[in-house]
């Protein structure tokens, strides 16, 4: 049985494995199939302590990575499909290879997943310009014209990330002002190729199978009223579902499927033994640096249990 299982790859899930490592609790690390969360998928971090030049997301991921395995984390390469969690443990988890564990202690750092439109023409034309990851597939767009669907500080960054391949870049945002930081905000406002269009939903994605992506039916959410926009590709940023699917019915949750931590500041779940940290329990915060504090509270909190029941 292992003392420690940490679920999760990204800074919540690697900061609980350099802690639980440093405390020689031997953690067992699964990364799942995000490895790195949702950093890895950045391109300039800025705001991140200690990189005062800024630093890709990949980069500092690598970091979290090679520190953790330096003090003795195990990192294996499989996804966590079904758990039975019991008050105390053991915690048994069946994975994605057919295998199964269990564990003293767990360690939830899943992170969350892109939202969707939820459009059928959307799903159609997923990986055929449809993408929820300007880092990925902004390059394959040079010289085109492109959308963006959002207007938080994701959306934000996508947009200015694609300025550097897209002839123009759309953004489009339901409301009369955008909900990012002001310092990204004024970035967008700022660049010449960005265009927003507000008060606009996407109605339709319009392209086939063969040619991909050639626009959008957008719709003026004051006026009802429908126009055409000609784009390339489509980049959906409008928020995450938190990675708990494995956990429902055992965890108590909030309802958007976040894991609620009952007494506030610390990471306890609503079963001992259980602990969780990152995005999939913050739907507030939702910053590399916060998930990282959670991590360190996770692990911290998960030490002094098993101490205690030792």
């Amino acid at each position: 049985m292992e003392k420690v299982v940490i679920i999760g790859s990204g800074c919540a899930g690697l900061t609980a494995a350099i802690y639980t490592s440093r405390a020689n609790l031997n953690p067992l690390v699964l990364v799942g199939a995000d490895q790195g969360g949702q950093l890895a998928l950045t391109t300039d971090v800025e705001n991140f302590p200690g990189f005062p030049e800024g630093i890709m997301g990949a980069e500092v991921m690598d970091f979290f990575d090679q520190q953790a395995k330096r003090f003795g984390a195990r990192l294996e390469y499989k996804t966590v499909l079904e758990t039975d969690i019991v008050p105390g443990g053991p915690q048994r988890l069946t994975l994605d290879d057919g295998s199964s564990l269990a564990c003293e202690a767990l360690i939830i750092a899943t992170g969350a997943r892109p939202r969707w439109l939820g459009l059928p023409s959307e799903e159609a034309l997923k990986n055929k310009g449809v993408s929820a990851c300007a880092t990925c597939d902004g390059a394959l767009y040079r010289d085109v014209p492109v959308a963006v669907v959002g207007g938080g500080d994701t959306a934000l960054e996508e947009a200015l990330f694609l300025t550097r391949f897209a002839s123009q870049v759309t953004l489009i945002h339901r409301r009369d002002e955008l909900r990012g930081s002001k310092i990204m905000q004024q970035r967008v406002f700022d660049n010449k190729k960005i265009t927003i269009l507000w008060d606009s939903v996407v109605d339709k994605v319009l392209g086939e199978d063969e040619d991909g992506v050639t626009g959008l039916t957008v719709k003026n959410t004051q006026t009802g009223e429908l126009s055409t926009l000609t784009c390339a590709a489509v980049f959906v940023a409008i928020g995450h579902i938190p990675n708990t699917d494995p956990f429902k019915g055992q965890l108590d949750m909030d309802d958007a499927g976040y894991i609620i931590t009952p007494d506030g500041g610390r990471s306890l779940t609503s079963v001992e033994g259980v602990f969780v940290a990152g995005d999939c329990a913050d739907h507030v915060y939702r910053q590399a640096v916060t998930a990282a504090g959670m991590g360190c509270r996770a692990a911290i909190d998960c030490e002094r249990w098993l101490a205690g029941k030792e």
